[in-house]
């Protein structure tokens, strides 16, 4: 998205300082250490720092101009406004009035990410489309996101997410979503909604912003989904592995070469067959590419252009990558986040690839609430009873996983941080299958990275 300060100024109720009113302005940023020219640099406060501190290095790195709602000591063009935060917000309901043309959102406990990949390469095969980086999903995040698209986006593909209730529903009235893809509710940020039935309502929210008229994407075999999904008015279409009455469904799955899963894909909603070969390893992530085909048959995209995409997946970075390592053993990089259904779903998925020993790095799994140590018992049974030996924590909740392990006849070790891990785990060998997986706040990628090293590199 851009404009020239002048629109900006007026969109957010601002008055420009010091700056040509015809001046442009391309996208924004929160982080005055992420401009790279021609960024609006919102100065938001924090429970740390405050934005206003780092206004003279945003306009010093090229930012058409800082957004500030007090005077700073720096030159430069400015846009002052009476809250920061709300200016942003407001600069993007301005901006969604014409950028882009349509919004397909995407929700859930898990898999939003790789389903909002999945969803924009299939549209790609037809449209122009834009979608929101990385996990930029919530009231931060998604105002940078749509105002980093292109202004001929026909269509973006968000990712929205929340960690409190309201939150969602503010994201999808900034967002105005014609379809809303919702993955799974599971046991995730139950230390702040308690229930499973309180996360459903929140994820719920993205209902507030949604055309009345626009279209429900949801997850038949997950019955929270189904119960959002009956509260929408307007037209939704299913989807499942399990439900056999789904509309999109996934049937006669089998491992594909060299990582992945081929299945047939059946709408018969849409008269469609179609044998797809899916880039990505993992029964989740058929579920995963099962709601953006979903999406995408509803949306107009033919089965082989889904197929075409499909195929072409890669896992994102800490997302499930499977690395053959030089020196023959295979890590499985799942390092970016975790809850207890993911875990068992990754633990499921890494059995299956061949290999004559499985082990497994499992860091905390956070924002579980009062049943946290409930969650971690299971997970280290789980990984035990799937055939991990030996099984390590990372973590103070982790002490709880591996004594389950333990008491399954796993050998264990534990450590309280993933620099710790890192330094102290075994070297692999060939024929290992190695599964890292924690919470964002554990930091495993560095135990990947250090897996990655001991092992020769990637093969």
């Amino acid at each position: 998205m851009q404009g020239r300060l002048n629109e900006a100024a007026a969109a957010m109720g601002g008055r420009l300082i010091a700056a040509l009113p015809s001046s442009r302005w391309e996208g924004a940023v929160l982080d005055s250490r992420q401009v790279a020219g021609g960024e609006l640099f919102f100065a938001l406060p924090g429970e740390e720092t405050d934005g206003h501190r780092f206004v003279a290095q945003a306009l010093s790195r090229g930012a058409a101009a800082a957004v500030v709602a007090r005077p700073v000591a720096a030159e430069g063009p400015l846009i002052e406004v009476a809250d920061t935060f709300r200016a942003l917000h407001d600069l993007t309901r301005w901006a969604r009035r014409s950028v882009p043309r349509h919004l397909a959102a995407v929700t859930g406990s898990a898999g939003k990410t790789t389903t909002k990949e999945l969803l924009a390469a299939m549209l790609e095969e037809r449209y122009r489309v834009g979608r929101s980086p990385g996990n930029l999903n919530n009231t931060y995040g998604f105002p940078v996101a749509l105002l980093g698209i292109a202004d001929d986006a026909e269509w973006m593909v968000a990712e929205m997410g929340m960690s409190v209730p309201g939150e969602l529903a503010q994201v999808s009235r900034l967002g105005l979503p014609e379809v809303a893809v919702f993955t799974n509710v599971r046991p995730a940020h139950l230390a702040a909604f308690g229930t499973l039935r309180a996360v459903a309502r929140a994820k719920a929210e993205l209902l507030e912003g949604l055309d009345p008229r626009g279209l429900v994407v949801a997850n038949a075999d997950d019955p929270e989904v189904l119960w959002i999904a009956g509260l929408h008015r307007g037209p939704v279409v299913t989807y499942g592995l399990e439900a056999d009455d789904a509309d999109v469904r996934a049937v006669d799955l089998a491992p594909a070469h060299p990582v992945g899963t081929r299945f047939r894909l059946l709408a018969r909603r849409y008269e469609v067959e179609e044998w797809i070969e899916l880039g990505l390893h993992g029964r989740y992530n058929v579920e995963n590419c099962l709601a953006a085909a979903a999406a995408a048959l509803a949306i107009g995209i033919s089965a082989e252009e889904i197929a075409a995409a499909a195929g072409a997946a890669r896992p994102e970075p800490g997302r499930g990558e499977v690395l053959a390592l030089a020196g023959g053993a295979t890590l499985v990089d799942d390092s970016y986040n975790s809850n207890p259904a993911a875990v068992a779903q990754a633990l499921e998925a890494a059995a299956a690839l061949p290999g004559s020993r499985r082990w497994a790095v499992l860091g905390d799994m956070l924002e579980l609430g009062a049943d946290a140590p409930r969650f971690h018992r299971g997970a280290g049974r789980g990984a035990a009873a799937a055939g991990f030996d030996p099984v390590f924590g990372v973590g103070e909740l982790s002490r709880e996983l591996v004594a389950a392990a333990a008491e399954e006849g796993a050998a264990v070790a534990w450590w309280a941080t993933a620099g710790e891990a890192a330094a102290a785990l075994p070297e692999p060998r060939a024929g290992d299958v190695i599964l890292v997986k924690g919470s964002r706040g554990v930091g495993l990628e560095r135990v990947a990275a250090a897996l990655v090293a001991a092992g020769g590199g990637r093969g």
